[in-house]
């Protein structure tokens, strides 16, 4: 059994022993790393999937813009599930409970990069479709989601790393291309 639960301080160095597991000791290279590396995760949207004092699974989103600084967004990812819990729903529930929070706090876009074929179940759909771009980023692994229907409405363009936790609706100077 597992449960959902708010990523904690101290669990940083067992989060990314669990994602190296997962995706390798050279995850950090991977295009998506560049627009996480200027920037902490939005604390309040870090989530652990824990059984016992085991983490199993782990989500994090981090502030992006989309083709400028009146387009805010969330990237989301890394998330890792333990190879020996995947398809037990782990994954599912960090998804859902991560876009039922990212939505309460105020987000209404959401980025990854990943496979169409299993994120287009939690609503994703390729990102080249609005005219939404990952520098350095093979175009059909972009995907986005609404988490408020219309969102995407006039918005296109390349993602850009924040220089600093954006509040939601305002975005401060000084995005980092």
């Amino acid at each position: 059994m597992f449960k959902i639960l708010p990523e904690r301080p101290n669990d940083a160095l067992q989060i990314e022993t669990l994602l190296d597991r997962v995706f390798g000791p050279n995850r950090q290279t991977k295009a998506s790393y560049a627009f996480r590396h200027p920037v902490a995760p939005i604390a309040d949207l870090c989530l652990v999937a824990r059984d016992g004092e085991d983490i199993v699974g782990t989500l994090r989103f981090w502030p992006v813009l989309i083709g400028g600084e009146s387009n805010p967004a969330l990237l989301l990812g890394p998330i890792g599930v333990s190879p020996d819990r995947q398809k037990t729903g782990i994954g599912r529930a960090l998804i859902s409970r991560g876009h039922s929070l990212g939505q309460s706090l105020g987000h209404k876009i959401v980025l990854l990069v990943g496979d169409v074929n299993y994120y287009c179940r939690f609503g994703y759909s390729p990102a080249m479709g609005h005219g939404i771009t990952m520098p350095n980023e093979a175009p059909e692994r972009l995907l986005v989601h609404e988490l408020l229907a219309g969102s995407l409405n006039g918005v296109t363009g390349d993602i850009l790393a924040c220089d600093g936790p954006q509040p939601v609706g305002k975005i401060a100077a000084g995005a980092v291309a």
